[in-house]
């Protein structure tokens, strides 16, 4: 749906020749919804999905005008829907004087061409297009913008004939036989454009990909355990994170309004530290780009040493937010990190029975109101406990010139016993695993007692 900018366009109003294609977010637009489901989706979750399309259109700015939601035996290979369904359709959002009609399933590039066609001078997108559009509208960072970028060219790519079909319409092949019209000319060329855009910002990702990695081993050498939030978009991590570290990370009601990770330290009871790390919030139907461009973003999810799921307890599709969790940690290899499940906006619930069902069904979760302050010392104390499983009890004799390595002790671990002596600091203590290679040179097993001797 995105046109190429006009800054790199000729008198014709098509990108000059040469010029790499720039793409740039939805204006605002009067929509028409349309949802998909098979038989054996439930007629709720249907309902379901298409709102939440509709709360995407918002965050871009249009405004819904009518929906449709239309259940298939089977998906149809020329429109996803039939034919007569299709006509359907183009005349309803006529009719709701819609200007532009998405889609909450996936359109393949050749669905988009036919229904185009069909639909006139209606622009016809899908939910993956909306959802790259908001991510650019919120790319602010260059890490972001990168990420966002790679997705959407990647997107585009297939779609180039879309995009040029007008050029197909205005001339014709010249030259004689064998000669190709000046459209499918420009499409061959801004698909080399692409194809060499999507290697550069790969090139410059991997970069980034470095570089966090010398900031993750930067905080390793720390010894701090991480934990990374994590949940739907719009759950309250942010929030959260800033109410537990007096962060000052932005928090609006919109969905992905955080796109770029922020790590915070908190302090513990009992002078522990931790690290907390706020990530991208996740959404059910996220494009596969999308997931796949922000790998270096993910990694700090997929390499901390546990996590907090938050949930909107308000929500009616709170199990749905919760299995679309836990599929986008499957695919970036975090599924397998210790969770402490947090229910959030506890204060907006206004039925009593509601939080009792849920407290009976999840016994081991923390409900707060990240707003207001409410349970967030339970969960500190639950964030106190997940790291002290973390720790190994050690017996160490550290050298008066490793202080560092006991300051780090005070920070991560627990200090039990600590005694200074002539050849140094005789130290009991709860140590972090990540810590432990650098402790093992000064490990230390103090003398047995003397036993008494015989007759005594």
């Amino acid at each position: 749906m995105s046109e190429p900018s006009s800054a790199n366009s000729d008198a014709s109003g098509r990108p000059a020749r040469g010029a790499p294609i720039t793409l740039s977010p939805l204006p605002p637009l009067r929509a028409f919804l349309v949802g998909v489901h098979d038989l054996e989706t439930d007629s709720e979750e249907a309902r379901e999905l298409i709102e939440e399309l509709g709360e995407l259109a918002r965050t871009l700015g249009m405004e819904v005008t009518g929906q449709l939601l239309v259940r298939l035996r089977e998906p149809h290979p020329r429109y996803l829907v039939g034919s007569g369904k299709a006509d359907e359709i183009c005349a309803l959002a006529r009719n709701a004087d819609a200007e532009v009609i998405i889609f909450d399933d996936s359109l393949s590039p050749a669905q988009q061409r036919n229904w185009e066609k069909l639909a006139g001078s209606l622009p016809v997108i899908d939910r993956e297009e909306v959802i790259l559009d908001i991510f650019a509208k919120r790319a602010h960072t260059r890490e972001a913008i990168l990420q966002v970028g790679l997705a959407r060219a990647q997107y585009d790519l297939p779609r180039l004939k879309r995009r040029w079909i007008h050029l197909s319409r205005q001339r014709g092949a010249r030259g004689g036989m064998g000669g190709r019209g000046e459209g499918e000319q420009q499409i061959e060329i801004d698909a080399r454009l692409v194809k060499h855009q999507i290697v550069k910002l790969r090139q410059e990702l991997a970069a980034v990909s470095r570089h966090r990695a010398v900031q993750r081993c930067r905080r390793q050498r720390r010894a701090l355990p991480l934990a990374a939030i994590v949940g739907y978009t719009n759950a309250g991590k942010s929030c959260l994170l800033n109410r537990l570290t007096r962060a000052e990370v932005l928090v609006e009601n919109k969905l992905f309004a955080t796109l770029d990770p922020t790590v915070r330290r908190l302090r513990l009871g009992g002078n522990q530290e931790l690290l907390l790390a706020d990530t991208v919030g996740f959404i059910r139907k996220l494009p596969h780009q999308l997931v796949e461009a922000f790998k270096s973003t993910l990694e700090e999810v997929a390499g901390a040493d546990f996590l907090l799921e938050i949930l909107d307890i308000t929500s009616a599709e709170v199990d749905a937010h919760h299995d679309t969790t836990t599929a986008v940690l499957r695919e970036i290899g975090a599924e397998r990190r210790p969770v402490i499940t947090v229910f959030n906006k506890i204060d907006q619930v206004t039925d009593p029975l509601l939080l009792q069902r849920f407290r009976r069904r999840f016994r081991d979760a923390v409900f707060i109101s990240a707003r207001t302050g409410t349970g967030l010392e339970v969960l500190e104390e639950r964030l106190a406990a997940q790291v002290a499983q973390g720790l190994r009890r050690v017996s160490l004799l550290l050298p008066h010139l490793r202080g560092d390595l006991l300051a780090q002790l005070h920070r991560a671990g627990r200090v039990l016993e600590e005694k200074f002596t002539e050849a140094g600091a005789e130290v009991v203590a709860e140590a972090p695993l990540s810590l432990l290679p650098a402790l093992e040179p000064y490990q230390h097993q103090p003398p047995p007692a003397a036993e008494p001797e015989d007759g005594e």
